[in-house]
């Protein structure tokens, strides 16, 4: 097996500290000609944690990832692969039907 990245290494150790699960996580790596691009598995119970509100906390990640790619002549990009089972919220639908028996 290949020696992993530092941005790998670096994500993998910022993911492990945020989740409940750190045995779950998985840092995939791909190279090619627009970059770097990490692919992040985590388990379904810790997607909640890991975008985090308004998607604040992977936005945050994505742009440690971009220093710690520049530092090393690199463009990096974050991809979260969202598993089946995930507790992520989602747009929740409005339930307009106590609206509608107000109207008059």
């Amino acid at each position: 097996m290949a020696a992993k990245s530092k941005d790998q290494e670096f994500l993998e150790a910022v993911i492990k500290g945020l989740v409940t699960s750190p045995d779950d996580v998985k840092v995939d790596r791909a190279v090619d000609e627009r970059g770097v691009l990490l692919t992040l598995h985590i388990n379904p119970s810790d997607m909640g944690t890991v975008i985090g509100r308004g998607g604040e906390t992977a936005r945050a990640i994505r742009t440690l990832l971009r220093i710690v790619g520049a530092k090393n002549n690199a463009h990096v990009n974050l991809k979260i692969e969202e598993p089946e089972g995930s507790t992520r919220a989602r747009s929740a639908k409005v339930d307009t039907s106590a609206v509608e028996d107000l109207e008059i």
